[in-house]
């Protein structure tokens, strides 16, 4: 028995994308530190031309990659100096604008904080509430590892974020 066939333009097309994005911790003790979105004031920041919010600028990534809108270099890169200092949660929304305007919708981001610190446990939901506001709602998964001892991150030089992003549309 032949069952019958959908639409194909009435099923969404899924895509996916990966974004990874790591920076060195700053030598100015002063330098403010913003992961996941949040101000963590008892930690020293990283070096970088916008706020270094890794697991901000790992998901755009992932969303521009999904999306095939280039990555977070090409978008806000470093010959942009209208970037220079911007908040992650920024270039979140930022991302959002453009990867709706090309006709899609964000189902999913997942991200993987890697380094020693800061401790993610008791701001998990707090972070997962910014970023999820900053994507317009979109679900948010969150986690954090270490990496025994084992490279920058693992040496405390620095912090790195792993984020996939599961993306449709009904073209």
């Amino acid at each position: 028995m032949d069952l019958p066939h959908p639409d194909e333009h009435s099923l969404p097309h899924f895509r996916t994308g990966v974004g990874v994005d790591a920076h060195a911790f700053a030598t100015d003790r002063d330098r403010p530190m913003w992961l996941a979105g949040l101000f963590w004031p008892d930690e020293i920041g990283v070096e970088a031309h916008s706020d270094g919010d890794v697991v901000a600028h790992a998901i755009c990534d992932a969303l521009f990659s999904a999306a095939g809108l280039g990555d977070l270099g090409t978008n806000f890169g470093v010959d942009r100096p209208e970037y220079s200092g911007v908040a992650g949660i920024q270039l979140l929304a930022e991302t959002l604008h453009r990867i709706s305007e090309a006709g899609f919708q964000i189902s999913n981001v997942a991200v993987q904080i890697v380094g020693n610190r800061p401790k993610l446990g008791q701001r998990r939901a707090e972070a997962i509430a910014v970023l999820s506001n900053a994507l317009g709602g979109a679900d948010v998964s969150l986690t954090a590892t270490t990496t025994d001892g084992l490279g920058f991150t693992g040496e405390g030089r620095g912090i790195a974020a792993i984020a996939s992003a599961l993306i449709l549309t009904h073209f």
